[in-house]
């Protein structure tokens, strides 16, 4: 079988290579309070830190609601027509979610409440739904770790109004991330008008956050912090003083923003700050609201800060560029050496008006871009670097008449980028972590007839080698049984330590919850069932690479690198290390 084939190059070369023996996959403990759990960083000492979404029982405030407007009885009678349609009986009313408390009770009202304020995430006259909260893995279990969220005044526990990027985590276990503020219940009266309308409000878009093991919280709040500013945390270095830390910060507004804020924020129509979230959306396609930077932070080991550095742009805007439009760096991830890598606007080689955003570099006070615009990469971002300066990332350019990501690793001391061949031709891949033995791990799209939503599945690469390898190619096929179908797919490979052993996400099949946790059944009674993310620990060790056959046809050779293992259900997951794609 050609897996023989594969197998004999790959125990060829045991002494070395983590390809040389199969990998036992450990699954993680979830957080039992949401349905979807994911692994961001993982110190080569062993801290693991990750993200959870889809939370139980998530509180619903309808107090404040008018269950007249049209707004929510068009949402009520869509949700009534698509049960319609599948022959299930609708089982709440709009007067039991609000005088019954059916949303805390009905899995079905909770569902569509939580449906009905998702569609309403940027009208401020509805509850905020936070979609992830940070996640530590101590001694076997997932306890949550709450960045910038505070106790509701509505309903027990958290607003849960906040989003969580927990990011990285260093050596001794210090961590860092970014949030969004908590969201406060407000009233305002517009100009002109005699009624109160309900309004949430925040005091800031993203705020970049330190923490300790032993509790101490350090916000980075940046030095341009107008209308709250913006900050992000996304990587953490222990150094023989102290850490350094990289990520983004606001550094002013353009003056065509700046009038936008001044003719239309003078609180007499909406709240300021209403107004200050409404323009940040309005604008995205020019930049957002604000000028970013890429940044390094300094700190001794008490977490004192003792330098903020600017990390610069990819090129220089004149001024009239300046004016317009928005323009950012960004920095994902740093070495022991203060390399740090990320992405940064910079202008398009045969277009000088046109600006894209590349992978780069920043080194010694400059900004390198990392792959050729000429060879058609037109978007991008470096992930990560090792401690031998060789930075892993992905960039995208048009391929079979789609705009495909393709993962990258580039050698500073050589200056040479390389493609490494992935899955297929079409085939978006990623690459999130590099250690210093020269592996690369990430994903990519192993779907190969469905060309819009993609499953992913992990991989690894030995740099050097031709190609990718599946890591679902490197387990078991069967259980301990010998005959039912190994329960795990590896969707995304997030991080490799020095000790080849990776750390991500897998899918399996559980019976199927509802919003409040409880199992589903379908009309005659029976479980429905239905494939999750779960944080999971693949351990090398020795043995042979098996040969799997399909379950239904026992004809099917697994291939590596190439196709898809078809047997398996597989959600489509979004890459979540450090910055989401």
């Amino acid at each position: 079988m050609k897996y023989k084939l594969l197998a004999a190059s790959i125990l060829a070369t045991i002494s070395t290579s983590a390809l040389s023996a199969t990998y036992k996959l450990t699954e993680l403990e979830s957080y039992d309070g949401a349905k979807k759990n994911y692994i961001s960083d993982v110190s080569n000492s062993g801290h693991i830190i990750g993200l959870a979404e889809n939370l139980y029982n998530f509180p619903i405030d309808v107090s404040y609601i008018n269950f007249e407007l049209d707004l929510i009885k068009t949402a009520y009678s869509n949700t009534k027509a698509n049960y319609e349609e599948i022959n299930k009986e609708i089982t709440f009313t709009l007067d039991e979610i609000k005088n019954e408390n059916a949303a805390a009770l009905n899995p079905d009202a909770h569902a569509f409440m939580l449906s009905f304020l998702a569609s309403q995430a940027n009208n401020p006259d509805y509850q905020k739904i936070g979609r992830f909260v940070g996640i530590n893995y101590l001694n076997s279990s997932a306890q949550e770790q709450v960045l910038f969220d505070i106790s509701s005044v509505d309903y027990d526990g958290l607003t849960r109004s906040v989003n969580n990027l927990y990011n990285a985590v260093s050596e001794d276990g210090v961590s860092v991330g970014w949030g969004t503020a908590p969201y406060d219940k407000t009233t305002f009266t517009a100009d002109g008008e005699t009624e109160e309308e309900t309004q949430f409000v925040r005091d800031f878009i993203s705020r970049g956050i330190i923490l300790s093991p032993s509790g101490a919280e350090v916000p980075l709040i940046p030095e341009f912090s107008e209308h709250g500013g913006i900050s992000t945390a996304n990587d953490i270095v222990k150094t023989n003083s102290g850490y350094v830390v990289v990520g983004q910060v606001s550094t002013g507004i353009p003056a065509d923003r700046q009038k936008n804020i001044d003719d239309s924020c003078d609180g007499k129509d909406e709240l300021v700050s209403v107004c200050i979230e409404r323009l940040n959306i309005t604008h995205q396609r020019s930049g957002g609201l604000f000028d970013k930077r890429a940044v390094m932070w300094t700190l001794d080991d008490n977490l004192n800060i003792t330098k903020t550095q600017e990390l610069g742009l990819g090129f220089t805007p004149e001024d009239d560029e300046s004016e317009s439009f928005a323009y950012s760096s960004n920095a994902i991830a740093v070495n022991g050496k203060d390399i740090a890598v990320g992405y940064s606007s910079v202008r398009y080689y045969d277009r000088a008006s046109t600006i894209i955003s590349l992978p780069a570099y920043y080194k010694d006070g400059k900004v390198t871009e990392i792959v050729n615009q000429e060879d058609g990469w037109v978007e991008g971002q470096a992930s990560a670097i090792s401690e031998n300066n060789i930075i892993v990332g992905y960039a995208s350019k048009q391929i079979d008449g789609a705009q495909r990501y393709k993962l990258f690793y580039h050698d500073i001391a050589s200056n040479s980028t390389v493609f490494p061949t992935d899955y297929f031709s079409s085939s978006s891949s990623f690459a999130n972590s590099i250690n210093d033995n020269g592996y690369i791990v990430g994903e990519g799209e192993t779907d190969v007839y469905n060309t819009s939503n993609r499953r992913r599945e992990g991989f690894l690469y030995k740099i050097g080698d031709d190609k990718i390898t599946n890591l679902n190619d490197l387990l078991p096929c069967y259980e301990l049984d010998g005959e039912t179908r190994y329960k795990y797919t590896v969707s995304e490979a997030r991080v490799i330590n020095n000790d080849n052993e990776i750390f991500g996400v897998a899918t399996k099949t559980v019976e199927k919850t509802d919003s409040l946790g409880g199992v589903v059944r379908d009309t005659n009674g029976d479980i429905e069932y239905e494939s999750v993310p779960v944080p999971i620990k693949l351990t090398p060790i020795n043995g042979e690479v098996e040969s799997c056959s399909d379950p239904a046809t026992e004809t099917y050779e697994r291939q590596s690198a190439s196709f898809p293992w078809y047997t398996l259900l597989l959600l489509p997951l979004v890459g979540l290390r450090r910055v989401f794609r």
